[in-house]
């Protein structure tokens, strides 16, 4: 039985080609949505879901995509604005065109693919976005100065898109994870003088003692997608391990 049924619902996920994108779009079919994948490499993506290629820091690139998408889904209900790159350090240690190619594909992106999608939610009768967030919007993470910025702005955008559209029937929400066992940070892992030990350290600060996983973001993002959370807006809803809100004492005191 379907925890959220979405049968009869079309939905576009950006980055879901790999890592929590993926997993979003693995199970919004898995609960009877129709599904498009956009992404910069959709290779691998399951035959029953409709792989198209964007880049989302192109404009051009994202509105041919989401027309691409809504003519072969019959339209758009659900947006996942899913697509992002990390970075790495302090303040001072990334220039200036970093900052604008980490921007332009982590907030811009979110501008750009809602922008195009949204003629096609407003013609939904449960159109929903879900932008993916993070933790580092809400905590202090040490070298993660840019990423957060980014982040932060989406936390920003995500309030000020759903006060928007809320009277047009559109919700807005967005989703924080806390580490996720992705791609993206196994690469991080791989780079680390001692893999293991940093491994260690990143699931330590989670109370829950380990890493998130792709399968538990999703299962957030679906429920928000989906007409279960019909009076959900403008809610930013933390997978993290309990590590934005719980302050606990050091084992064995």
């Amino acid at each position: 039985m379907n925890a959220y049924p979405l049968a009869g619902l079309r939905a576009v996920v950006t980055g879901g080609a790999s890592g929590i994108g993926h997993a979003v779009a693995r199970l919004l079919d898995a609960q009877g949505a129709a599904v498009a994948v956009l992404d910069l490499d959709p290779a691998g993506t399951p035959d029953t879901i409709t792989a198209l290629r964007a880049d989302v820091a192109d404009d051009t690139s994202v509105r041919e995509a989401v027309a691409a998408a809504a003519a072969a889904l019959g339209g758009i209900d659900i947006l996942v604005n899913n697509a992002g790159i990390g970075a790495a350090g302090t303040v001072e240690d990334n220039p200036d065109d970093q900052w604008h190619t980490v921007l332009d594909v982590n907030l811009l992106g979110v501008v750009r693919t809602t922008r195009a999608a949204l003629p096609h939610l407003r013609r939904s009768e449960h159109p929903a976005v879900v932008n993916i967030c993070s933790i580092a919007a809400t905590a202090g993470l040490p070298q993660r100065a840019l990423y957060s910025a980014s982040k932060g702005a989406v936390l920003s955008l995500t309030l000020a898109m759903a006060a928007d559209h809320v009277r047009e029937g559109i919700r807005v929400n967005c989703v924080n994870p806390g580490t996720v066992d992705t791609p993206w940070v196994a690469r991080l892992l791989d780079a680390a003088a001692d893999p293991e030990a940093e491994r260690a350290a990143l699931g330590a600060r989670q109370p829950t003692g380990r890493l998130v996983s792709a399968d538990e973001v999703a299962a957030a993002v679906v429920y928000l997608a989906s007409p279960a959370a019909a009076s959900v807006t403008g809610t930013a809803l933390a997978v993290d391990g309990g590590m934005a809100g719980l302050r606990l004492r050091p084992a064995g005191t």
